[in-house]
């Protein structure tokens, strides 16, 4: 579990602008698993000696950082008022993720605590894994590996499709978004948009037009999703949206699992309105993970259809499912560490960097 650790890293301005110089910062980081990690953030923090935990930050484990001014967290953790209860020292929150819909930004703010993420770390990176999940659907690869292992070489069922002059379909065209688009054009493929804060030039600069969702949906061949959660992106391809799709077309989502409403995902699959989904989050992973857990403690019905969910998804041959790794390359958690260690120096000289909610 490490020890609790008392860096003495200088703080000259607290977050609020009161005066703190020569006051000692404690740092607890949570899910921080392998040495190379550790190593890296003790090299990066050298004044200071943070605590290292491998659990995630929930009510029972925030005791372990009581005395933490700041800590940091990754996508297991979930932090809410009652977490935050029991962390009265905490300052600053810091996610090393770029989304951040595991915190609860308003009760931090309530509170006084800045909360920070990890804004750029990964664009290559994930559309890098969303294109091999792309390629995988439209070859048929996985399947084609799994016979093979099983000494079949029969070519039935195992026609693939160009990419090239199909129809790619972007939901959230931020920088992970745009990286896809420019890989999709380098495969020939034609590319439409939907964001709600559209670049013309960019888009005049990458040769692809920004539509309305409902158009994206009806042109596209293949549809991936790059969009944070937000309450109005929650179920963003629900049943209602599925049925206005071209027949046969392609569901990746690199993203969040509940933009997908899963429900509505299998209805889809069933009726063939959706060939192929290639998937590196579900809706309600943190349970499909931790499914011994649901035998030891009540769990909701949500949870539990969450989980018949996604298992009836594993049982696809047409469905591609990623244990949430599309981020995870040495050099995109290297920039996640290295801008995590900036955003804590910077906020123990008084500045708070990469904030969220404001």
């Amino acid at each position: 579990r490490g020890e609790r650790a008392r860096p003495a890293v200088p703080r000259r301005e607290a977050a609020g602008g009161a005066s703190s110089e020569g006051v000692a910062v404690h740092i607890t980081f949570f899910e921080i698993r392998e040495p190379w990690e550790r190593d890296y953030l003790g090299r990066a923090l050298p004044n200071g000696s943070p605590a290292f935990l491998a659990e995630p930050l929930t009510a029972a484990t925030a005791e372990l950082a009581g005395a933490a001014d700041i800590v940091s967290v990754f996508i297991r953790s979930r932090i809410d008022a009652a977490v935050l209860d029991h962390l009265p020292a905490l300052r600053l929150l810091t996610t090393r993720s770029s989304g951040y819909d595991h915190i609860d930004v308003a009760a931090c703010a309530a509170r006084g605590v800045a909360v920070a993420n990890v804004p750029r770390y990964g664009e290559n990176t994930v559309a890098e894994h969303t294109f091999g999940l792309i390629l995988n659907l439209s070859r048929r690869i996985h399947t084609a590996y799994e016979r093979t292992r099983l000494g079949r070489f029969s070519l039935e069922g195992l026609e693939g499709t160009d990419l090239r002059g199909k129809v790619l379909g972007v939901v959230g065209a931020g920088s992970i978004g745009l990286h896809v688009i420019r890989i999709a054009r380098a495969f020939g493929m034609e590319v439409l948009a939907h964001d709600v804060r559209p670049l013309p030039l960019i888009a005049e600069v990458l040769d692809f037009r920004y539509v309305p969702l409902d158009e994206l949906l009806r042109e596209s061949d293949v549809v991936t999703l790059h969009a944070p959660l937000l309450p109005e992106t929650h179920h963003l391809l629900n049943r209602e949206r599925f049925a206005m799709m071209k027949r046969g077309a392609l569901v990746v989502n690199t993203a969040r699992g509940a933009l997908i409403d899963t429900e509505a995902l299998l209805r889809a699959l069933d009726e063939g309105i959706v060939a192929g989904a290639g998937l590196d989050v579900l809706e309600g992973e943190e349970a499909l993970m931790e499914e011994e857990h649901l035998f030891r403690t009540p769990a909701s019905e949500l949870q539990l259809r969450q989980v018949l969910g996604g298992h009836e998804l594993l049982r696809r041959e047409n469905v591609i499912i990623t244990p949430h790794i599309a981020w995870y390359s040495r050099e995109a958690r290297t920039r996640i560490l290295e801008t995590t260690a900036e955003t804590i120096e910077a906020f123990a000289d008084g500045r708070v960097v990469n904030a969220v909610g404001r």
